[in-house]
């Protein structure tokens, strides 16, 4: 059971600042991909030995300092409902403002737990002056300061115990297809088209996706249990910020299942949000598959599904060795093709390749093409060997690791693609002393 971590506070408190010190993504992947940072608001972070999820819902609060309450209490109202624990930050420098009491009615309406942050105590003065927020009722907080780093590591201490604790590997062994997507663009239509009945209800309005339901399922002689994030929700609240909601709900569902049937709309093109959901179905090292739904209303010639696959790819790069499927979920067409895909993707992640074929295979491409020298050093890998992992994890042992570039990396990879079919799965490789 991943832990997820959200967030919450009013403008300027220095959420995004804490985020990008828990997950450490001044390394993460901040270059503009089409206009797009991938994953601004989602991140990975250990403490400890635990892994947990963060989400920032400051990046999706829009406006400025007098923004609406409204808009604020939306955020956290989300938060509350897909994380196990609220970081709830306020600033010692402007004490507590009527924001922070907003945000503090919601968060004694639900029964998660939430840690009080105090950021900006940059003296003792302001550590001195910090005992106001006991006047929240929220009990006890942490003082620290998010700049220069002290007191975060007692504030990940404090969240860490308030984690549930990783539940017993699930009894059932069956590999979980997730469907997942922005609003809208078929996923529950898809599954219904799959299973010929209308188990979840389908409409119109954008967002009538709650909670995830898993079908068993058999196809091509293969159990597996299709997980729609889906369920029904009031009308009145599909007004709420859908795109911050469907990145949580794709969070979980992408960390709890092995391949990723991921749906995009063929009339809307892959937009930045579905970029942003592919990367993190990326960074969790799951399998992926890409529908594009909704075929059956694009004008077509011949070269049409090939530039469509083109530009897709484009915007998934580095990671482009992703099956593209046309389908249309409204005619059926195509969709046992998909699900064909993904159980291949399942195979293709869950392969294990012999010490001696791999070493046999990739040794001799190794020599033939070997890693530039380095300050006049030569840099040899003498022996490789997949490691006994969930995803398909290589290391190589070489004399002089540590000159190895990302380039390098990049042909290794590309040659094991080549040679084995890992077409859907991410792959790491690592570099170590022989």
């Amino acid at each position: 059971m991943s832990n997820i971590v959200a967030i919450v506070g009013r403008p300027n408190v220095g959420k995004s600042t804490i985020f990008n010190r828990f997950t450490e993504s001044r390394q993460a992947i901040t270059d503009e991909v089409s206009g797009v940072t991938r994953d601004r608001h989602y991140g990975k972070a250990e403490w400890n030995g635990r892994e947990f999820s963060v989400i920032d819902t400051g990046g999706y609060v829009q406006g400025s300092d007098d923004i609406f309450e409204a808009e604020i209490r939306k955020q956290v109202e989300l938060a509350i409902d897909e994380a196990n624990v609220i970081l709830f930050l306020v600033d010692a420098k402007s004490g507590i403002t009527d924001l922070d009491q907003a945000v503090v009615k919601l968060l004694r309406k639900s029964n998660k737990k939430v840690v009080v942050g105090v950021n900006k105590v940059d003296n003792t003065t302001l550590l001195e002056e910090a005992v106001e927020f006991y006047n929240l009722g929220m009990g006890d907080y942490v003082p620290f300061s998010s700049i220069s780093g002290s007191g975060t590591g007692e504030l990940l201490d404090e969240l860490l115990k308030h984690f549930e604790d990783d539940a017993e590997p699930d009894e059932d062994e069956t590999p979980k297809f997730a469907v997942i997507g922005r609003p809208n663009v078929g996923k529950s239509s898809f599954i219904n088209a799959l299973i010929g009945k209308e188990q979840n209800i389908v409409t119109d309005i954008a967002g009538t996706t709650r909670d995830s339901l898993n079908t068993k399922f058999n196809k091509f002689g293969f159990d597996f249990t299709l997980v729609d994030t889906a369920g029904l929700r009031k009308k009145k609240n599909v007004h709420e910020d859908l795109e911050f909601y469907s990145v949580m709900r794709s969070v979980r569902a992408i960390e709890h299942c092995d391949v990723c049937i991921h749906v995009i709309d063929a009339t809307r093109g892959f937009e930045s949000q579905d970029q942003r959901i592919f990367h993190i179905a990326d960074r969790n090292k799951k399998g992926v598959v890409i529908l594009v739904n909704k075929w059956d209303l694009q004008d077509k010639s011949t070269e049409t599904a090939k530039k469509a696959e083109e530009q897709i790819k484009a915007k998934i790069a580095p990671f482009t060795d992703v099956p593209v499927v046309f389908v249309s979920a409204l005619h059926k067409q195509r969709l046992l093709k998909g699900l064909e895909a993904a159980i291949q993707v399942h195979k293709n992640r869950s392969q294990k390749i012999a010490t001696s074929v791999l070493n046999e295979v990739m040794l001799p491409l190794i020599d033939h093409h070997p890693p530039p020298a380095t300050k006049g050093k030569y840099i040899r890998i003498k022996y490789c060997m997949q490691l006994p992992t969930d995803t398909p994890t290589f290391v190589f042992f070489a004399n002089l690791p540590q000159y190895i570039k990302d380039p390098y990396k990049r042909y290794i990879e590309n040659q094991l693609r080549q040679h084995f079919d890992f077409s859907g799965v991410p792959i790491q490789i690592y570099f170590r002393q022989k």
